[in-house]
């Protein structure tokens, strides 16, 4: 078994690490100032276009999307340290396509959608946003209410979503909706590509939430779609919805090695310099043990997260390890962070330092893509039920 990076994935986990030190750190007292003041968690229209005119030259976008329309069609272990290392700032910055969106495109567009819609995102002309979340129906999919209707060869849709990050600007938008209401989510659920402006999309409220970000809710009446847009076989979404889940689970654990690796970074450089009656922190038996235990649990969830990539790139049915990386990552990364904060006092109290964002981050996180408690769950139930 082979613990290291092949070498070209090394040297793409040490560029986007320099990207990262050079052009994105430097960017976070722009980005903690305007949260402080109110005004959210951004960059700067200027501040973007530049970041992307870099990113783009340095040939970091498109990472895993298909060759053959101009991405790398890189591995899901390569991605792995990619994020890791985007996780280490809080400049909130996404290297073009997202990608849990692109993943579930690649898995289910037909020629006509692959020129109209994967080809331009893959080239970075294109935002997308994903419905799936339902108010009071958030992790079970079979209590989703929104429902499409045939009316000739297109779609009628009506229905609600919610917590929908980018739908106020998103030029697409992939809507989950029940089109079977006795299967449900069992074989009832398809997939739409919804276009920004479409008559009946409409966004009703943004919805601040924790750490200067926004969601949104939007209400589909009678929302018409076109037939050709209908995305992978009628009743056959739920799939491709875990396919982009599972996605976006594997990136939030490497963001969450990242973020905690920062900040036990931020403990071994404070740690000695602080004196409290007479000795350094860093004599503490108290704070030795929370670096101690925080460089132990980062190192064994660097290794969960890697074996599950290397899993998935050889084709293996990585369910229960999604699960179990998603769960343990955001918890672990919550206590290191919450740690890091105790250890500089009022200090970390403070929004002059990326701990209290890194917190809202990851305490957002321990939600979204499936809480905790349901990801537990899901692993219990496997084991229990392989054992009967």
């Amino acid at each position: 078994m082979e613990f290291e990076l092949a070498e070209e994935h090394r040297m793409l986990k040490d560029l986007v690490h320099r990207f990262v030190t050079d052009e994105l750190m430097p960017l976070e007292a722009g980005v903690l100032a305007r949260e402080a003041a109110g005004q959210g968690m951004f960059l700067a229209p200027a501040e973007h276009k530049r970041i992307d005119d870099i990113s783009r030259k340095l040939g970091l976008w498109g990472l895993d999307a298909p060759a053959d329309i101009g991405g790398s069609d890189l591995p899901a272990v390569a991605l792995i340290g990619v994020n890791e290392e985007l996780g280490r700032t809080i400049t909130p910055y996404t290297l073009p396509p997202d990608s849990p969106n692109l993943r579930m495109l690649m898995a289910t567009v037909t020629p006509r959608q692959r020129e109209a819609y994967l080809a331009p995102y893959v080239r970075g002309e294109t935002v997308s946003a994903i419905g799936i979340s339902e108010p009071g129906a958030g992790s079970d999919p079979a209590a989703m209410t929104t429902h499409a209707e045939r009316a000739g060869d297109d779609w009628i849709i009506n229905g609600r979503k919610i917590w929908i990050s980018r739908a106020d600007h998103a030029d697409f938008t992939i809507l989950m909706a029940i089109t079977d209401k006795e299967k449900r989510a069992r074989g009832g659920i398809s997939a739409f590509l919804v276009d920004k402006g479409t008559p009946g999309f409409n966004v009703l409220r943004r919805i601040p939430m924790i750490g200067g970000a926004y969601t949104y809710e939007i209400a589909f009446e009678d929302c018409k779609v076109e037939g050709w847009k209908l995305l992978g076989t009628e009743g056959q979404g739920f799939a491709p919805m875990q396919l982009r889940l599972g996605t976006r689970r594997l990136e939030m654990a490497a963001w969450s090695i990242g973020m905690a690796q920062r900040a036990l970074d931020m403990m071994c450089e404070y740690a000695p310099l602080r004196v409290t009656f007479g000795h350094p922190l860093a004599e503490r038996q108290a704070m030795q043990w929370w670096v101690a235990d925080a460089a132990t649990k980062i190192h064994a969830t660097r290794l969960m997260t890697y074996d599950c990539a290397w899993k998935l790139d050889t084709g293996r049915d990585v369910r229960l390890e999604i699960s179990m990386i998603k769960a343990y990552a955001t918890e672990m990364a919550w206590e290191v962070i919450d740690h890091a904060m105790q250890m500089y006092g009022a200090m970390g109290m403070t929004k002059e330092l990326p701990l209290q964002l890194m917190a809202s981050k990851i305490r957002t996180m321990r939600i979204y893509d499936g809480p905790t408690e349901v990801h537990k769950w899901v692993v219990a139930r496997n084991l229990l039920g392989a054992k009967r």
